[in-house]
C-alpha cells in the first residue's frame, strides 16, 4: 500500500512541475504590464535638485497639514514623494567633500587669521581671502541640500504624527453594538444579497457561448489542475506525515530533529500548493465575475494562515522529542485539544481576512460589519481562553534554576495574556470597540503564531548545530552558538512583530533609514557601514597582533638571552602597540576624523580621572611593572602579607599562587608603591637560618664543630661562602646556637631545613648531647588548704594514667612537697 502511495505522489509530483510553468505563464498572460513608477523628485539640468519644484511640493504638504482633511492615501503619497526629496538630499549633502576638505587643508596650512588687521603679508591675506570665498561657494550646495533634508524630515515626522492620529481615534471609535437585534436582519440580507450577485455573476458567465468555448478549450488544464488540488488538499498531509515518520525513525540524535522538521514543511506546502491550483483552476473556467474573484483571492490567504496554524499545532504540540518542552506535564487529551485550538484559530483568522475582503468590496455599513464579525470574534475569544489556560496549568515547574525553566514561565505568562485578551475583546466588541477588538484578537493570534514559529526554527537550528558537528543532544542543548542565532531570530522578527500591532510599513521604513544614517558624533556620522568597516579593519588587526606575540612567545624569544621576565614584558608591550595601532587604523579607514571627538575625548578624560582613576592607576602600574621589571613571571615575592610566586602580570593586576595553592590578586598599584620583597630576583640564591638549643652545661665549642660540619654536608649549601655557626647567647632554657648558610636555590629553603634538622637530631643523639625543654617551678599560696584533702587523695583508687586518678596523686605529691618546704621556695 505505502509503495503504491509513494508512486501515485511521484505521479502527481511529475504532473505538478509539467502544468504548473503553463499555468504561471498564462497568468502572466492576463495580468496588466506593471509600469516602473519614476521617482517623485526632479533634477535640474546640471544634475542638482530643483530646488523650485521642491519648494512647491513642501508648501503643498504643509497646506495639507495645516487643513487636516486630506485622505489617508493621498498623505500616504505625498510622504512617499517627502520620502524620495529627502534621499536626494541626503545624498547631495556628500557634494563637493573632496573640494571642501582641500580647501580647510590650504586654509590651516595659512594658519588663524591675525587680529591685528595689516600684521601679516599682503600676499597671504589675498591667498585666505580666495581660498574662504571658494570654500564658501563649495559649500553652499551642502547647506542648501541641509536646509532641504531638515525640512522634508519634519514634514515627513507631521505626517507620521498625523497619520497615526487618525490610527488611534479609528482604534477608539465606539460603533454599533452587535448585540441590537434590530441590526441582525441587515446584515443577513447584505450577506444574502452578496452571494446572490456571486451567483449570478456566474450564472452570466456560464451562458455565454464565447466562455464556454473558453472553458473547452481549457478543459484539460483546468481538470488536471482540478485532481491535483483535490489530491494535494485530501491526502497530501497524511502522506508526508507518514514519509517523515518512516524517515525519521531511521535516525538518531539531533539529525532526528532536523529531518522531521524538513520533511513537516510539506504539510504547509503541499495543501497550499493545492489551493493555489484550484484557484488558478478556477481562473481558467471564466465563470467567476468579480465578488467571486474576491472570494478566491481571500482563499488563498485563508489556506495559508490555515495550514500554517495546523503545522504549527503539530510541531508544537507534539509528544515528539524536543517538542515535549512546550507543554512537558500535559496528558495526550490537553496536547490533542491544543492542537486543535492552534487550528480553529488559524481558521478564524483567515475568516476574519475573508470577510474583511467582502466587506471592503461590497462597502458594507459598520452596522453589518460588526454583526457578522461578532461571532468571529467570540469564538476566537474562546479558543485564546481555551489554549491560555493549557499553556498556563500545563507549561512545567517555574522553579528557577530547573532545566526549561524559562521556557515554562514564559509560556504560563504568555498563557495569562491570552486568556485576558480572549475574554475582553468580546467585550469589547459587545459594546461597541469593534476595531479595538479587532486590534487586539488577531494581532495576539498572529503574535502566538509567530512566537511559535521563532520557537520552532531555534530548535530546528539547534538540532542542525548537533548534526554538523557531531554533538549528543545534551551537548547540543548546551552550546552557545543556537542560542546567539535563536537572538538574531528575535532582533529580525521585531519588524513582522510591530506590523502584527498596527505599525506601518512606513515606520518600519522610517527606523531603518534612521539607522542607515547612523549617529553624529562631532563632525564625524558614525552609520553602520562605518562601523562594519571599523570591526572589520580591528578584527583584522587584533588577530594578526595575536599571532605576532605568539610566534614572539613561542619562536623568537625563547632563542634569545632574554630573561623570561623581559620576554613577558616584550610579549605583552606588543600586544598593546598592536592593538592601539589596529585601532587608529579602524578609526581612519571608517573615515571617523579623531579631531572630531576630542571634545568627547577631554570629558571622558575627566570622568575617568574622578570615576576610574584607581583602574587607571593599576594600568599605570602594569605598564611600569612591564618596562622596569621589578617582578617577573616565576618570581618569589612577598607583599601585603602574601607570599607565593609570580603567575600572571596583566594589564590591571598581578595574579600570585601562594604555597597553599590558592591564586592571590594583587592591584598593581600595590607593588608600584608597597613594599615588595623579592626571594629569587636576577638569581635564586638565598640564606636560611635554623636556631637551635642544647642544655646548659654543654661543651659550646663541639656544637659548633657539630653542626659546622652538618651544614658543609648539606649538597644545596655553597661553599664559597660558607656555612657560619653563630652562638647566639643564653637562653632562658637552653644555650642558643644558629645555622646561617647560603643556598644555591633558596625555593629549597624548607626542605633544607628538615633535612638539616634531622641530621642534628641524629647527631646529637650519637654524642649523648640534650636537647632541653622549658622546665617551669608551681608555688603555692595555702598549701594548708591542699593538707586536708591528703587522706582522702590517699584513699583514692587510681584510675587511668591520665584520668583523675593521676591528678589527684599529683596533687598529693604536690601538697607533700609543700608540706616538706613551707616557705615554698624550692630548690631548682
Amino acid at each position: 500500500m505505502f509503495t503504491t502511495l509513494r508512486s501515485v505522489s511521484a505521479v502527481l509530483a511529475g504532473l505538478i512541475l509539467l502544468f504548473w510553468p503553463l499555468a504561471i505563464a498564462a497568468q502572466e498572460a492576463a495580468a496588466p504590464a506593471q509600469v516602473e513608477t519614476p521617482p517623485a523628485y526632479v533634477l535640474t539640468k546640471s544634475g542638482a535638485p530643483d530646488y523650485t519644484a521642491w519648494t512647491k511640493l513642501a508648501d503643498r504638504v504643509e497646506q495639507a497639514i495645516e487643513v487636516g482633511r486630506a485622505s489617508d492615501k493621498v498623505l500616504s503619497d505625498l510622504r512617499g514623494e517627502l520620502t524620495d526629496w529627502r534621499t536626494l538630499f541626503s545624498e547631495y549633502q556628500a557634494e563637493n567633500s573632496i573640494r571642501i576638505n582641500t580647501l580647510k587643508t590650504q586654509l590651516s596650512t595659512l594658519g588663524p587669521e591675525p587680529e591685528t588687521p595689516g600684521s601679516e603679508p599682503a600676499v597671504l591675506t589675498q591667498r585666505r581671502a580666495e581660498l574662504t570665498r571658494d570654500l564658501n561657494a563649495a559649500q553652499l550646495p551642502v547647506q542648501e541640500a541641509d536646509e532641504a533634508f531638515s525640512r522634508a524630515d519634519v514634514l515627513i515626522r507631521e505626517i507620521d504624527t498625523l497619520l497615526r492620529s487618525r490610527q488611534t481615534d479609528a482604534l477608539f471609535k465606539l460603533g454599533p453594538t452587535p448585540l441590537n437585534p434590530i441590526l441582525w436582519g441587515s446584515a443577513v440580507l447584505d450577506l444574502k444579497t452578496t452571494l446572490d450577485l456571486a451567483g449570478s455573476e456566474v450564472t452570466q458567465a456560464w451562458g455565454s457561448d464565447a466562455q464556454r468555448k473558453d472553458l473547452q478549450a481549457d478543459l484539460p488544464l483546468t481538470l488536471i489542475l482540478l485532481a491535483v488540488a483535490l489530491v494535494l488538499l485530501t491526502r497530501s498531509r497524511s502522506w508526508i506525515i507518514r514519509l517523515g515518520n518512516y524517515v525519521r525513525e531511521r535516525r538518531t540524535g539531533p539529525s532526528r530533529g532536523v529531518v522531521g522538521f524538513l520533511m513537516s514543511l510539506g504539510q504547509v506546502i503541499a495543501p497550499v500548493v493545492g489551493i493555489f491550483a484550484m484557484i488558478l483552476a478556477l481562473d481558467l473556467t471564466g465563470v467567476l465575475g468579480l465578488r467571486g474573484q474576491v472570494l478566491a483571492s481571500s482563499l488563498g490567504a485563508l489556506g495559508l494562515i490555515f495550514f500554517v496554524a495546523l503545522w504549527i499545532g503539530t510541531r508544537l504540540f507534539s509528544a515528539e522529542a524536543g517538542a515535549a518542552q512546550i507543554l512537558p506535564a500535559a496528558k495526550p487529551a490537553i496536547r490533542a485539544e491544543a492542537r486543535l485550538n492552534a487550528a480553529l484559530l488559524g481558521l478564524l483568522a483567515g475568516l476574519n481576512s475573508v470577510l474583511n475582503a467582502i466587506a471592503e468590496h461590497e462597502k458594507y455599513s459598520s452596522d453589518t460589519v460588526a454583526v457578522l464579525s461578532f461571532p468571529i470574534f467570540l469564538a476566537t475569544g474562546f479558543l485564546l481562553v481555551r489554549l491560555g489556560r493549557i499553556l498556563r496549568r500545563n507549561s512545567g515547574p517555574v522553579t528557577a534554576g530547573s532545566p526549561g525553566a524559562f521556557r515554562a514561565r514564559m509560556a504560563a505568562l504568555i498563557g495569562r495574556a491570552c486568556e485576558i485578551v480572549g475574554f475582553a475583546g468580546p467585550v469589547m466588541a459587545a459594546i461597541g470597540y469593534h476595531s479595538l477588538a479587532s486590534a487586539s484578537l488577531f494581532p495576539t493570534v498572529l503574535t502566538l503564531g509567530l512566537i511559535a514559529v521563532i520557537e520552532l526554527l531555534y530548535g530546528f537550528i539547534t538540532n542542525l548545530y548537533g548534526t554538523l558537528l557531531r554533538k549528543d543532544e545534551e551537548s547540543t542543548q548546551q552550546a552557545l552558538l543556537p542560542v546567539l542565532a535563536g537572538l538574531v531570530l528575535v532582533l529580525a522578527s521585531v519588524p513582522l512583530f510591530a506590523l502584527i500591532w498596527g505599525a506601518r510599513a512606513t515606520d518600519i521604513s522610517e527606523v531603518w533609514a534612521t539607522f542607515l544614517q547612523g549617529f553624529q558624533m562631532g563632525e564625524a556620522r558614525i552609520t553602520p557601514r562605518s562601523f562594519m568597516v571599523f570591526a572589520i579593519i580591528f578584527g583584522i588587526g587584533y588577530a594578526a597582533t595575536r599571532g605576532l606575540q605568539l610566534a614572539l612567545r613561542a619562536t623568537i624569544l625563547p632563542k634569545t638571552r632574554m630573561d623570561k621576565g623581559g620576554q613577558n614584558a616584550i610579549a605583552v608591550g606588543t600586544g598593546y602597540l598592536g592593538i592601539f595601532l589596529a585601532a587608529v587604523a579602524a578609526i581612519t579607514a571608517a573615515g571617523i576624523d579623531l579631531s572630531s571627538i576630542a571634545i568627547i575625548a577631554g570629558a571622558l578624560s575627566v570622568g575617568i580621572g574622578f570615576g576610574l582613576q584607581t583602574i587607571v592607576s593599576n594600568f599605570v602600574s602594569g605598564i611600569i611593572l612591564l618596562i622596569e621589571r621589578p617582578i617577573s613571571e616565576g618570581d618569589w615575592i612577598e607583599v601585603g602579607g602574601q607570599m607565593g610566586y609570580v603567575r600572571d602580570i596583566s594589564v590591571r593586576a598581578t595574579r600570585i599562587e601562594t604555597f597553599d595553592r590558592t591564586d592571590v590578586i594583587l592591584p598593581n598599584s600595590d607593588l608600584v608603591s608597597g613594599v615588595v620583597t623579592n626571594f629569587t630576583r636576577g638569581n635564586s640564591i638565598g640564606r636560611v637560618i635554623i636556631p637551635v638549643g642544647v642544655a646548659y652545661g654543654t661543651d659550646t665549642r663541639k656544637i659548633e664543630t657539630i653542626l659546622r660540619e652538618i651544614a658543609e654536608g648539606h649538597p644545596l649549601v655553597t661553599v664559597n661562602p660558607p656555612p657560619s655557626v653563630v652562638f647566639q647567647g643564653f637562653g632562658a632554657d637552653s644555650l642558643d646556637f644558629e645555622i646561617r648558610a647560603i643556598l644555591s636555590d633558596v625555593n629549597f629553603m624548607l626542605t633544607v631545613k628538615s633535612e638539616i634538622n634531622h641530621e642534628i637530631a641524629r647527631r646529637f643523639v650519637d654524642e649523648g648531647i640534650e636537647i632541653p625543654f622549658a622546665q617551669r617551678d608551681i608555688w603555692l599560696r595555702n598549701p594548708e588548704a591542699l593538707a586536708q584533702t591528703a587522706p582522702n587523695v590517699a584513699n583514692a583508687p587510681a584510675q587511668d594514667a591520665e584520668g583523675s586518678g593521676s591528678a589527684l596523686t599529683r596533687d598529693a605529691l604536690t601538697v607533700e612537697d609543700v608540706q616538706n618546704d613551707p616557705d615554698g621556695e624550692g630548690d631548682e
